[in-house]
């Protein structure tokens, strides 16, 4: 009888464990798009349709913006907005992406060559750190390349 009372105390237990094993498994970890952008003023087209892919990808996945090259100069105080047909404008799209919550890296060398110093840029833009650029997601990284 005590032989029955221990085991059946020892199912019990296992049972609660694995209920609350259960309980406590965490979500799957969501997969992140790393979004390179090089293009601005020279090519409003290519600009704006990385910064609307981040828009779109950014309601379920993890998102970084990376900017470099010509881009930088769209991160900047006072910059002039770039528009094309059938698009937001780069300071809408950088607005809503900002208010997701979604990081905006400019590259510090870019800025630098383009004239400029971390300072000026837009409130909200950070300059890019590699660490950034591994720990924004916990799932796949997916790279989009404009």
């Amino acid at each position: 009888m005590k032989k029955i009372g221990l085991l059946m105390l020892g199912g019990i237990m296992m049972a609660s464990c694995i209920q609350t094993s259960v309980e406590h498994q965490a979500e799957p970890a969501r997969d992140g798009m790393f979004i390179h952008i090089s293009e601005g003023y020279n090519d409003a087209h290519r600009a704006l349709m990385a910064l609307k892919m981040a828009s779109i990808m950014a309601d379920d996945k993890d998102v970084l913006i990376y900017m470099d090259i010509q881009a930088v100069n769209l991160l900047v105080k006072g910059s002039e907005d770039l528009t094309h047909e059938g698009f937001e404008s780069a300071q809408t799209y950088i607005k809503q992406l900002l208010d997701m919550e979604v990081g905006i890296y400019a590259c510090p060398t870019c800025l630098k060559v383009a004239g400029f110093e971390p300072d000026d840029l837009m409130e909200g833009i950070q300059t890019a750190q590699k660490d950034k650029f591994f720990n924004f997601t916990k799932g796949r990284i997916i790279t989009l390349d404009y």
